[in-house]
């Protein structure tokens, strides 16, 4: 089974532009990124997906296999998409450019349903972790999960769900942006989106992986123990510098 990697990565953001260059101990965040998923051994090429030229840049000096993509694409997956037009693969793994956190051993858990099983109807993996730090619950930018008891993907929303009506000894989940996609699944992806942009509930709540839920396709979240920080705003990149300090890492 051939296994791609791709990092997207955009300069533009509404809330902290430039991020992917944002200087981490020592390193940039996407350098850090594409350190991780290197280490995993499944992976026969990792690549950084990018429509600027400061990040292709950026990688090229630092020997990180970049691919530049159209400016045009409204979501990573689109710019994996691009990506999987040029290069073949049996499955493709979107890692977010955003968590310089993540780990190889988590990364794993994305693509170990294909591994395991080659004849799954599984089409899409994610990633989950238990939320720990309360303020993730009531952090908007920070996706909560709700999955049924085999894992399958209900619904994601950035409010903080479900709602303990009675019971106040729930466990909250968020998202851990890691996904692997069958060739098939991230085609219709793509040709949905350049057919009608995003999918209804998806528009509303600004979570990519909502457009194969909403349209029948099979999520399969699995849960991992991460100590991730998604990068969204300075504050977050402010949390990745202090967890990396306290804990001696490099």
């Amino acid at each position: 089974m051939k296994i791609i990697a791709v990092i997207p990565a955009r300069y533009q953001s509404s809330r902290f532009e430039g991020k992917p260059l944002a200087e981490i101990c020592g390193k940039i965040m996407i350098e850090r990124v594409y350190l991780q998923a290197k280490k995993v051994e499944q992976f026969d090429e990792v690549y950084v997906a990018t429509d600027d030229k400061r990040i292709l840049d950026a990688c090229t000096i630092r020997q990180i296999p970049v691919i530049m993509t159209s400016t045009s694409h409204r979501t990573g997956t689109d710019r994996l998409g691009e990506v999987a037009e040029k290069i073949s693969a049996d499955l493709y793994v979107n890692i977010q450019g955003d968590e310089p956190l993540i780990e190889p051993a988590t990364i794993i858990k994305a693509i170990e349903p294909f591994l395991n099983n080659p004849e799954t109807d599984i089409q899409v993996t994610n990633l989950m972790t238990k939320i720990k730090d309360p303020v993730d619950l009531i952090n908007v930018t920070v996706p909560k999960v709700i999955a049924a008891a085999d894992g399958r993907g209900i619904f994601l929303t950035r409010a903080a769900a479900p709602f303990p009506k009675g019971n106040i000894n729930v466990d909250y989940f968020k998202q851990v942006c890691v996904y692997g996609f069958t060739p098939q699944a991230l085609k219709f992806y793509c040709e949905f989106g350049k057919k009608y942009g995003k999918a209804k509930i998806e528009s509303v709540e600004d979570i990519e992986i909502l457009r194969f839920i909403e349209n029948g396709y099979r999520v399969q979240y699995i849960e991992v123990d991460s100590e991730t920080i998604a990068v969204d705003t300075p504050a977050d990149l402010q949390r990745v510098i202090q967890f990396i300090e306290a804990n001696g890492l490099q």
